[in-house]
């Protein structure tokens, strides 16, 4: 299976330039069964959302569910999103059919940030197999608790899609190695690149194989990063050394999820 990390200076609140520069990646680098963006790709990392801007959000989803028809893969993003009176960081994931195949509202909301004063926050877990790997999917912040991406025997690979700043990013590349090391998975962290509401960001989109050792990563500058994994091998280093059967057990509560 190849995945393909797109790395994106992202247009603040631009949804029209976001999309032609999404775009103009996808048509210079060799095809993958997933595409992944990082997180809010389409407006930056907004935690003041306007109507426009949310209706907008619509239009990139749209944009994602008729490119991934048109090239028969599967694309991985993250919008603000309305809901029922509520406003969501949700992670879409859609088909070579064009469906929406998964959805997952962000956890951990990044307090220190303020997005816990404008979004609600999700409570389940998701998961969605493409091509035979099952992936846990994941946002940002999600990644400093790993609790609540515990592998339980039940996925492959973790997607995480993050606007991860400058400033604490030896944070991200040695937390997203943990969490392959502990969880014995693949785990592709895509991030962003640029500047976005006055926050330097510098990519260092990476990803881990089963062992914890980098297979690929980039720099601070937009491009692509394509990966190609077995799902077999990985089930065949949990088998050899099934330190996944020592983990404790666990139950989150209801406190736990809210």
């Amino acid at each position: 299976m190849k995945v393909l990390l797109l790395q994106l200076d992202i247009a603040w609140r631009d949804v029209d330039a976001n999309i032609q520069r999404v775009e103009q990646m996808i048509s210079s680098a060799e095809p993958a069964n997933l595409y992944v963006l990082p997180e809010m790709w389409a407006t930056g990392f907004d935690v003041s959302p306007s109507a426009d801007s949310l209706a907008q959000a619509q239009a990139a989803l749209t944009w994602m569910r008729d490119t991934s028809r048109r090239l028969r893969t599967h694309i991985a993003g993250t919008l603000p999103w309305a809901e029922d009176g509520k406003k969501y960081n949700r992670l879409f994931v859609t088909s070579p059919q064009g469906d929406i195949v998964a959805k997952y509202d962000k956890r951990h909301l990044f307090a220190y940030g303020g997005e816990d004063q404008v979004y609600s926050s999700g409570s389940e877990r998701v998961l969605v197999e493409i091509c035979g790997v099952r992936f846990l999917l994941q946002t940002c912040y999600d990644l400093r608790f790993p609790v609540f991406s515990r592998c339980r025997g039940d996925y492959d690979a973790i997607l995480y899609l993050a606007n991860w700043p400058a400033l604490r990013i030896s944070a991200w590349t040695a937390l997203l190695c943990a969490r392959a090391i502990e969880n014995q998975c693949y785990v592709f962290g895509v991030n962003r690149t640029g500047i976005g509401d006055n926050i330097s960001y510098c990519g260092a989109s990476v990803a881990f194989d089963e062992r914890g050792k980098m297979v690929g990563q980039m720099d601070d500058k937009p491009g692509a990063l394509p990966v190609e994994f077995d799902v077999e091998k990985i089930a065949a280093f949990r088998r050899k050394f099934p330190a996944w059967a020592d983990a404790d057990d666990f139950l989150l509560t209801e406190k736990d999820k809210k």
